[in-house]
């Protein structure tokens, strides 16, 4: 059987997403005009640390709590006069989830080029720590 290689699904959405330069995120925030999420897993937080101001979704479930059907559906994440503004620790799992959002109907969504590693590269944004509870 051949399959498409998780290098090839993510080469085809990025040619159907936004991406956006650090410098356009971070006007976004400083003007409040985006909901910033997190896609990476709780132990990548844990050990990197996050962004300030920054929603926690981990990829494997973002489908279920933006889908108003499912049983998992967490209300009031997004709000539609806000760009929503995905990243994952480098980019492939932000492409492919801005991918599946357009997919699924959301319109105003893109990706962080670079990631989180950029984003706490660049010392532009705030970091914080997370603690394990």
């Amino acid at each position: 059987m051949l399959i498409k290689s998780s290098k090839t699904l993510v080469d085809e959405a990025i040619k159907e997403i936004k991406t956006l330069k650090l410098e356009e995120v971070k006007e976004l925030i400083d003007k409040k005009t985006c909901t910033l999420i997190d896609l990476r897993d709780i132990r990548e937080l844990y050990n990197e640390g996050g962004i300030g101001g920054a929603i926690h979704i981990p990829r494997g479930v973002l489908e279920f709590w933006v889908d108003e059907k499912s049983p998992y559906f967490q209300k009031g994440l997004f709000s539609e006069d806000k760009q929503i503004v995905l990243f994952s620790t480098l980019e492939d799992r932000s492409t492919l989830a801005a991918k599946t959002l357009q997919d699924m109907g959301f319109k105003n969504v893109a990706q962080i080029k670079g990631g989180y590693r950029a984003m706490a590269a660049s010392g532009n944004f705030q970091l914080i720590k997370i603690k394990k509870k």
